[in-house]
């Protein structure tokens, strides 16, 4: 399974640049990305099409990261679908430290999640 990664950012112009340069400079293909700041911290999450040759741009660019096993989860598509699988996640004490939307079908939704601990996760994940 492919790894997820969240990086911490400065919220400022040209964070974003800075990282797909890096990247791109090594030819790791991005399959997602999503991200956002607020106040002086910001923070991007993605996956690539190779792990270890993200790992090394993100260890030799000084970046602060964390990866983890990223876990595939369909989602009600409507009202309260999220905030119910939130919920569980948060009842059975995972946190989650990253999510990406990768796409909806019909009344799905299909995420990918990093938590902090993917055996308590994965039944709850994994039964949607």
């Amino acid at each position: 399974m492919p790894k997820q990664f969240v990086i911490q950012v400065q919220n400022k112009p040209g964070e974003m640049a800075r990282l797909a340069e890096q990247l791109a400079a090594r030819s790791v293909d991005l399959r997602a990305i999503g991200g956002g700041g607020l106040g002086d911290v910001g923070h991007f999450i993605m996956t690539t099409a190779d792990d270890e040759a993200a790992r090394r741009v993100l260890e030799e660019g000084g970046w602060t990261f964390l990866e983890g096993e990223s876990l595939l989860a369909e989602v009600d598509d409507r009202p309260g679908g999220m905030a119910r699988i939130a919920r569980e996640l948060s009842d059975a004490g995972v946190n989650v430290l990253g999510h990406l939307f990768i796409g909806r079908w019909s009344d799905r939704a299909t995420f990918a999640f990093v938590v902090d601990n993917p055996e308590k996760a994965r039944p709850i994940l994994e039964r949607r």
